[in-house]
């Protein structure tokens, strides 16, 4: 079974940053593609970043990047989204998300598998 364990979120201040973490379980941690989708109040899922470690593939939305940095550990299977910069517009619950194909974060809220959320609050 496949399982996605977030955390990291929490409440910053605008300009600070924070550092989400992602623990896979249940399938082969470099056979699928791992990214971060997140929704904020009253919006549609908005994909955020992925990334596939196995073909070196990292991709991010347009709002984030610049700002935003995933990476993983394959002996932590563990995917992490530094988030620096961050603006009150960034405030929404973040998701981690498994899916067998590409990694594009334009999909990345319609993969198969996600986890339970983490709540990212941006003060101004």
């Amino acid at each position: 079974e496949v399982q996605l364990v977030e955390s990291g979120g929490g409440l910053v201040q605008a300009g600070g940053s924070l550092r989400l973490s992602c623990t896979a379980s249940g399938f082969t941690f470099d056979d699928l593609s791992i990214g971060w989708f997140r929704r904020a109040p009253g919006k549609n899922r908005e994909g955020v970043s992925c990334i596939r470690s196995s073909e070196g593939r990292i991709l991010y939305g347009d709002s984030v990047k610049g700002r935003f940095t995933i990476s993983s550990d394959s002996a932590k299977r563990t995917v992490y989204l530094q988030m620096n910069s961050l603006k009150p517009e960034d405030t929404a619950d973040y998701f981690c998300a498994a899916d067998a194909g590409i990694c594009n974060p334009v999909l990345v809220p319609l993969w198969d598998y996600s986890g339970q959320g983490v709540r990212v609050t941006v003060s101004s």
